[in-house]
């Protein structure tokens, strides 16, 4: 049986739906889970949200042991956590780095993801959409 797809999401993703709706839009993160699940179709998906930096790394190490790839959007810790990224960086899957937002058209503090050094590709901009694609990409990764 296939590894899991560890779907990792960072602070204030759990207030998606209602938290900036201009540049977030209005899909939950109960709604997000769903388009993952879809997406995944037979493959098994870990889907798990936490506003603490130490409880996302922790299921970084979780997937290094058990998944087969990370799909994860680290909100607001891309920007500044090392932690985040030296965890990812022992992970021998593929991991794809979701933003929902175009974040090289955001402000400055916006454009420079630290995660970024360790993932195998980003998506930005497409919107929850972008969750979809980062599925589909890292399921024909790990065939």
């Amino acid at each position: 049986m296939t590894k899991p797809i560890y779907v990792l999401n960072g602070p204030n993703l759990n207030r998606l739906g209602t938290r900036e709706p201009a540049i977030y839009g209005t899909t939950t993160l109960t709604e997000v889970e769903a388009l993952c699940r879809e997406a995944a179709g037979i493959r098994t998906i870990v889907f798990r949200q936490s506003n603490a930096e130490f409880e996302i790394v922790n299921w970084i190490h979780e997937a290094i042991d058990h998944g087969g790839a990370i799909v994860i959007n680290p909100a607001g810790l891309s920007f500044n956590s090392i932690p985040i990224l030296d965890a990812l960086k022992m992970f021998p899957g593929p991991i794809v780095e979701v933003h929902i937002s175009n974040i090289h058209r955001r402000e400055l503090h916006y454009q420079k993801s630290l995660v970024s050094l360790a993932a195998t590709g980003v998506i930005c901009g497409l919107g929850v959409e972008g969750y979809r694609a980062a599925i589909g990409a890292v399921a024909k990764m790990i065939k």
